[in-house]
């Protein structure tokens, strides 16, 4: 049970520091565990409004503050790519405030490009910053990614292998995959091993009503 009721814009869990920027996301996947819960462990993550660089950078400033984090990771109850200006700005405060900047992983359905159309993204994350993004992508086909992850924005499953290919080039990548019934974990797999970039499994949160 969630027992901090104050949402949070940076929470952590073990030794990993999580950085929630946003609630707006274009997917509106089926599986999704902010549809069902308001936060993770302790923490509330149901933002009331966007929060602001400063709000953020107060929040971040404390928590690194506790321990040497083994990394920073851009994830929460939204799409960091939905503020790609502020992801970038955080990414650059932790790479150039702290004298032993730690690890940058982003968390992200791989919409980048959609999001922010005539963007280098993936320039501009590496340029910031960035190690590492983790890109959901949880279907081998665009029929089924469309059924599972509901995107509100046209094409997003070419979308999303065109972020992948793109960034497998300049940043270390992962594929991931839910392990829900509608998806063929085999089929990602392959997509992914044929892309040339990493793949892992993400245990569902079932929902219990």
């Amino acid at each position: 049970m969630v027992r901090d009721h104050k949402p949070r814009t940076v929470y952590w869990v073990d030794d990993k520091l999580y950085q929630n920027i946003t609630n707006k996301c274009s997917n509106k996947c089926i599986f999704c565990f902010r549809n069902f819960k308001r936060g993770v462990g302790d923490f509330t993550l149901k933002l009331s409004g966007e929060p602001s660089f400063e709000q953020i950078a107060l929040e971040l400033d404390e928590a690194m503050k506790r321990k040497r984090w083994k990394e920073v990771v851009f994830c929460g109850f939204g799409e960091p790519m939905e503020r790609l200006d502020l992801l970038l700005m955080l990414a650059r405060c932790i790479k150039w405030r702290y004298e032993d900047p730690v690890p940058i992983r982003v968390n992200t359905n791989g919409h980048g490009y959609l999001l922010n159309p005539r963007r280098d993204v993936v320039g501009e994350l590496k340029a910031a910053g960035v190690d590492k993004v983790s890109v959901s992508l949880n279907a081998g086909d665009e029929e089924t990614y469309n059924e599972i992850c509901k995107p509100t924005i046209a094409g997003a499953y070419a979308a999303v292998l065109r972020f992948i290919e793109k960034a497998r080039h300049v940043l270390d990548v992962e594929v991931t995959a839910v392990t829900t019934p509608e998806i063929d974990l085999h089929k990602v797999e392959t997509l992914a091993k044929q892309m040339g970039v990493k793949f892992r499994l993400r245990q569902c949160i079932p929902c219990f009503w």
